[in-house]
């Protein structure tokens, strides 16, 4: 494990221990506390292990937890099954090559251009590789610099994107920061990933939503968007993986 991914999971365990209430993990409320999560030696209590080799995890100090151990500690914190997964996935070795940025299959390029609702393709740092003349009249990204053809830059540095969104953005930023720290986590070392996190602090929204370490699997779902020009659309959104290559990920608007 990279010291840039034990970071990453000393933050995750200490993010969750500060969100959890001692009555939440069946503790008793004892006395006043000066902050309103669980303590690192209750954590280490609940989950039977070592309270400095607990500390050591969340220092990001060399250390290489068991599945045992990862599985007591989801336990001890109440994990979701998302923040479960994500915890193991943290926990096992970085197997990752640098980023390079994906290239989009000629056939499946064709196809995105054919479709006649919004449709586009990103990539794993949720660049938007290519798009339709539908998605082009909605979401405008060939009117931006090819480094800025990115959903998550487009969302937070561009201010058209909280007029486009409307009442809905804060909803939609959230969703989408929490998915994308999923993936993150896991290349939080490489260059790439690390030069898009710094473009996207220049957001103090995005800065406030990363600081959480929310994580969320991708959904299907709704969107309202408001067009400066034919108003209000409404839409379903469906994502689909590539075969081809599994960081592709295919998004459809269908019109509602």
């Amino acid at each position: 494990m990279t010291q840039t991914r034990r970071s990453a999971l000393g933050d995750f365990l200490r993010s969750r221990r500060d969100k959890l209430s001692p009555k939440a993990a069946g503790l008793p409320e004892g006395r006043r506390r000066r902050t309103a999560g669980l303590r690192r030696e209750e954590v280490a209590e609940l989950a039977g292990i070592g309270v400095d080799w607990y500390i050591r995890l969340e220092q990001g100090r060399t250390v290489s937890p068991s599945a045992t151990t990862i599985d007591a500690l989801a336990r001890a914190l109440r994990l979701s099954k998302t923040d479960h997964a994500h915890l193991r996935a943290l926990a096992r070795p970085s197997e990752h090559r640098p980023f390079v940025r994906e290239a989009v299959p000629d056939q499946l390029r064709r196809m995105i251009e054919n479709l006649n609702p919004p449709a586009y393709v990103t990539g794993r740092r949720w660049d938007v590789l290519c798009w339709n003349a539908a998605a082009e009249d909605v979401f405008g990204f060939g009117r931006v610099p090819e480094s800025d053809r990115n959903s998550l830059i487009r969302m937070f540095i561009y201010p058209a994107a909280k007029k486009l969104f409307g009442d809905g953005w804060a909803d939609e930023a959230r969703r989408m920061v929490a998915q994308f720290r999923s993936t993150h986590d896991l290349w939080a070392a490489d260059l790439a990933f690390l030069d898009l996190i710094a473009r996207l602090s220049e957001s103090a929204d995005f800065v406030r939503l990363w600081e959480a370490h929310d994580i969320r699997n991708v959904v299907a779902g709704r969107k309202l968007l408001h067009h400066p020009k034919r108003g209000a659309l409404r839409f379903e959104y469906t994502t689909f993986q590539s075969n081809d290559d599994p960081a592709l990920k295919l998004v459809i608007y269908t019109p509602v």
